[in-house]
């Protein structure tokens, strides 16, 4: 009989543990959903803007944009990137492609297109340099970027990837955004391509959560803290960029788009982020298990390579994952706490699908793909103290250099 009542003590103060938690996991998805909900819909959007309601680009003979490629082994991409900003209307582009030591066909192909469009009657530049060797102190794609930058011309530079495909009249529709914005920086959102159901519910989960970290339609506000920088599409005035100190300044950053778009905002600049389906399209990843290899590289870095606080990040993602639906499962007032949960997680997905283009019955999926997302952490997180670093495009990045680098990047205003 006593041991009994201790096992019914212990019962009853599980379940007490359980609604208690869970009531915070409720409410705290609730409230990020209806903030979302709120304030999402203030992001401006290039497709429902009239372009005659935004001023036209300044005419000259100089280049208005300069756009850096950086591009290691992309012979399945590069291709269909160049072609497509070659094809821009609207904006004169001084185009900088960079070969960052491929070991494939990729400066190859740039060199064919680049001869092809100086032989024709192209209206745009376009640069290839190849880099055979990397310079100590650098990781690569930092060093290609800066490396493109330096040869910039235009009082503009967009800073892209080498898979991503660009609609004709993206750049002079961004550019003409970013001088009614008033912007030193602007990101224009990328749509993701989709191929399967598990891309869809692996990249709209991972923004969901980025919900938590960054509220894009605080972004463009000089009083809060959020900011962007997306690889896809960072363009930035050229004389913002030297005022930063440009790559300079992140040489050894595995997150170097994301901290360019913190630095920006730190150094008081105005940052604009705006919405243009289908004009920036890119496949970020090829299979829902791909995010495993996407995160191999970035996700410690995330948490600035702090054990501790990488693992709190995958505990929380597990338990956002499983906590609701533990709580439904249990019954009674507790089962409320889950659902609630849901709601809010369904509220979020609504609000974001304006970014994601994934309908909101997506949350279905959220579980599963946010358990994906923490074993892809802590994965990236075990890696990196086995090999002592990080390993990309099979160069070795020593974990102390990564440390001490995020260390210094912390302290620059």
């Amino acid at each position: 009989m006593p041991g009994d009542t201790v096992s019914m003590g212990f019962d009853i103060a599980e379940g007490q543990t359980l609604a208690l938690i869970s009531w915070c996991v409720a409410a705290a998805w609730l409230w990020k959903g209806i903030a979302a909900l709120r304030g999402m819909p203030h992001l401006p959007d290039l497709s429902r803007i009239d372009p005659d309601a935004i001023p036209s680009i300044p005419s000259h003979d100089a280049p208005d944009i300069t756009v850096v490629i950086p591009a290691r082994d992309e012979e399945a991409t590069i291709e269909t990137c160049l072609r497509s900003l070659l094809a821009s209307c609207g904006v004169r582009l001084q185009i900088i492609a960079v070969d960052d030591r491929s070991t494939d066909r990729t400066g190859q192909l740039m060199d064919t297109i680049a001869a092809e469009a100086w032989g024709g009657d192209c209206p745009h530049q376009i640069e290839v340099v190849h880099i055979t060797d990397l310079q100590p102190g650098w990781l690569g794609k930092p060093h290609a970027l800066a490396t493109g930058a330096e040869r910039a011309s235009a009082p503009w530079i967009l800073f892209t990837d080498g898979d991503v495909i660009f609609a004709p009249q993206a750049l002079s529709l961004a550019l003409r955004a970013a001088l009614a914005l008033r912007a030193d920086h602007l990101v224009l959102v990328p749509t993701l391509i989709f191929k399967s159901i598990g891309e869809r519910a692996v990249l709209s989960v991972m923004q969901v959560l980025a919900l938590w970290v960054v509220r894009l339609w605080r972004v463009s506000d000089p009083r809060a803290k959020d900011s962007l920088g997306a690889g896809g599409f960072n363009m930035i005035r050229s004389d913002v960029y030297q005022k930063l100190g440009g790559f300079e300044a992140l040489r050894m950053e595995i997150l170097e788009d994301v901290f360019l778009g913190i630095r920006v905002k730190r150094a008081g600049f105005a940052q604009s982020i705006i919405l243009g389906p289908d004009l920036v399209r890119v496949r970020w990843i090829h299979g829902a298990f791909a995010v495993i290899r996407l995160v191999e590289k970035n996700g410690f870095a995330v948490t600035r390579f702090r054990t501790g606080l990488h693992l709190l990040a995958c505990l929380s993602f597990v338990l956002h994952a499983i906590l609701p639906l533990a709580a439904i499962a249990s019954g009674g007032w507790t089962a409320v706490t889950g659902l609630l949960a849901y709601a809010g997680i369904i509220i979020a997905y609504h609000a974001n699908r304006r970014v994601s283009r994934v309908p909101s019955w997506y949350a279905i999926t959220f579980a599963p793909a946010a358990l994906l997302i923490a074993w892809a952490f802590l994965r990236s997180m075990l890696l990196a103290h086995v090999r002592q670093g990080v390993v990309w495009r099979g160069t070795l990045y020593s974990l102390d250099d990564l440390r001490r680098a995020a260390s210094v990047t912390a302290k620059q205003p």
